[in-house]
């Protein structure tokens, strides 16, 4: 009884550090600026698929929660802050939804089974970071108005970085795998 508990706790920790290093990584993700026209990409949404393939949907949606809590809280871990604001006041801000988009993408990232063909992996994939989307234009529809081109204003500026990224995790697909299991 005694090592069932320990094992508990030991997992607890494990997953409480993973959880960190992943908040890290977004982090550090949201920072990175690739010259990319008409907007620079950043590769959260990356990270975010990684996130979801690696550590699966609870651990996932775990970690991307715990980096939206940093945020609110007024850690700099968002891509416009310090600069821009941070905390809930930068979180609110225009790109709330998109931020809010991660946790959907997670999940969907994390309960995807990839034993399908490449096609079928790749439409898996957009339908996860499509939440990221669509969460993010409503909410500018919201802040900005519905009469906008909201489309062209908060989603084809990152439709071909979008699709760079996913070819990204398709060819890392074996490896992610492989740090799946190494994770559990």
């Amino acid at each position: 009884m005694e090592l069932i508990k320990e094992l508990k706790q030991s997992k607890i920790i494990k997953n409480v550090f993973i959880a960190l290093i992943g908040t890290i990584f977004l982090a550090i993700s949201s920072k990175i600026k690739i010259p990319f026209y008409p907007v620079p990409m950043t590769m959260q949404t990356l990270v975010v698929l990684f996130l979801g393939i690696t550590l699966g949907w609870k651990l996932g949606v775990a970690t991307v929660s715990l980096y939206l809590f940093e945020g609110i809280i007024g850690l700099p871990v968002f891509s416009g802050s310090p600069e821009k604001g941070v905390g809930i006041v930068y979180f609110s801000g225009p790109t709330m939804g998109y931020l809010i988009g991660f946790l959907f993408t997670v999940y969907f990232a994390g309960i995807i089974r990839f034993d399908k063909n490449l096609f079928i992996k790749f439409l898996q994939l957009i339908f996860s970071v499509s939440f990221i989307y669509i969460f993010g234009v409503f909410w500018l529809g919201i802040i900005i108005g519905w009469e906008k081109p909201l489309f062209q204003l908060g989603v084809q500026p990152f439709l071909l970085a979008e699709i760079f990224k996913i070819l990204i995790i398709l060819i890392s697909l074996s490896k992610l795998k492989k740090l799946k299991q190494y994770l559990r």
